[in-house]
């Protein structure tokens, strides 16, 4: 996975107004920069509380694509939306797409985010699951189940002179209706990626 986080980034690095602003480096971009950039990140899951232990999350990788909308000039408040996936063999995979309202301020060219949003999480179930019919326990049938996902995020990254900007985050979520005896499970992410803006 961090294989294709390097390619993705390589293959923007080529991309002609990228070069552009590397030659012309001596010159910060703008920190607010432009609206919809790409948002590509390497992403480690675990069922977790709140920054719980992260070491589990390492063996559970995806990835996640998305973009993000700034509502004023200076860029601090925005609007992101994001699918993503990841693996994870004992708790099951995830499949989800979420929009999250944030708060960007920026400390010269570093930056830290604080988001929250709602999104739909597809979580496959980790075993075939049965149930009982006729006296005999049958497959179910069902792959997994959909749930409402509540997420929290924290990141930082750097704006430099490059229309590369590398980020880390950390992302809570918690995941309603899984099953009547445990409404409510808590995820969390790892993530690490780029915004890849583009002058068009």
């Amino acid at each position: 996975m961090k294989k294709t986080l390097f390619i993705f980034i390589w293959l923007a690095a080529l991309h002609p107004s990228v070069s552009r602003a590397q030659r012309n480096g001596s010159e910060l971009l703008p920190a607010g920069r432009m609206s919809w950039p790409l948002m590509v990140s390497v992403q480690f899951h675990s069922l977790a509380l709140p920054v719980g232990n992260i070491r589990p999350a390492f063996a559970n990788p995806g990835l996640a694509l998305g973009t993000e909308y700034r509502y004023n000039r200076r860029g601090n408040l925005l609007q992101s939306i994001q699918a993503g996936y990841y693996r994870n063999r004992y708790a099951g995979d995830g499949l989800f797409i979420v929009t999250q309202a944030g708060y960007r301020p920026h400390f010269g060219p570093v930056y830290a985010d604080l988001k929250a949003g709602v999104g739909w999480n597809y979580t496959f179930h980790p075993n075939t699951t049965l149930v009982l019919k006729e006296g005999q326990w049958q497959p179910a049938g069902r792959t997994g189940k959909g749930l409402l996902m509540v997420p929290l995020g924290l990141s930082i990254g750097y704006n430099g002179p490059s229309l590369v900007a590398p980020f880390v985050g950390y992302q809570f979520f918690a995941l309603a209706g899984y099953n009547p005896s445990v409404p409510v499970v808590p995820n969390q992410l790892l993530q690490v990626g780029a915004h890849i803006h583009f002058n068009y």
